[in-house]
């Protein structure tokens, strides 16, 4: 209220409203503030994102088969693990996804190690680790890999190490029930994948007269990419490849 003659408002009379405002500010540090000056910055590079819808259910077949391999016993896997595997076949093809740009020689870079960043949401923010040459890891392998690092990235304890030098990157949405999105790229790197929740959905198989509808696990996946160094071509073409191993694992040994 104004305590001024008059009804004026003085001085005291805003520093009083101010203080007794219902605001909370949160200042930037650590993590958090790492995490929007990357942001910030990688908003800086021409950015484009495709989607595609996945029959995913033969991966989740898969999924709980290995579940009940004696050398998958104590592993936390999911259907993220054979979209991280997928993404490192599909780089082979398409190795511009997994590449940089050194403006100091105005060259692009193509990373033969794929350094997969596997984003986590943390009490202290947004943090992405990566699993170091994990196109050279198979399959139980990358579990075991992404077993110890989210949790360690969870409870603030990843490496500086493992910080570093992140080549491409992996988010999932689905885990908080969202159907899809457009991630924003690490900054550095060429590419970032995002993964939506899985649903049943009715699904189109067979062809002809053999054309059906039939319950089906479909997830939708996006590639947000620097468009500079990935064209819309390779960026479908990196999707499409994506798309037929997870409908598919076993076309995994085409590859």
């Amino acid at each position: 209220s104004a305590t001024g003659p008059g009804g004026t408002i003085t001085a005291d009379d805003v520093l009083a409203a101010a203080n007794n405002s219902n605001e909370k500010r949160i200042p930037l540090r650590g993590v958090r503030r790492q995490m929007f000056r990357s942001m910030t910055a990688s908003l800086a590079v021409p950015q484009a994102t495709a989607f595609v819808e996945v029959d995913v259910t033969a991966t989740v077949e898969l999924v709980d088969t290995l579940k009940r391999r004696r050398d998958f016993t104590g592993l936390r896997i999911s259907p993220l693990v054979v979209f991280a595997k997928a993404a490192c076949l599909a780089i082979e093809r398409i190795p511009e996804i997994n590449s940089s740009y050194d403006a100091e020689r105005d060259e692009i870079v193509l990373h033969n190690d794929v350094n997969l960043g596997i984003a986590a949401a943390t009490p202290r923010g947004l943090l992405v680790p990566n699993i170091k040459a994990a196109n050279q890891l198979n399959l139980l392998e990358l579990t075991r890999a992404m077993n110890e690092l989210v949790p360690l990235a969870k409870e603030g304890k990843v490496p500086p190490e493992a910080m570093a030098n992140g080549t491409f990157s992996i988010t999932n949405v689905g885990v908080f029930g969202v159907d899809g999105g457009t991630p924003i790229m690490n900054y550095g790197e060429a590419a970032i994948m995002c993964l939506g929740t899985i649903l049943r959905k009715p699904w189109v198989v067979g062809t002809g007269e053999n054309e059906r509808i039939v319950p089906r696990s479909v997830c939708t996946v996006s590639l947000t990419f620097d468009h500079r160094l990935v064209d819309g071509e390779m960026g479908s073409k990196f999707l499409a490849d994506v798309s037929t191993i997870m409908s598919d694992p076993a076309l995994a040994l085409l590859f």
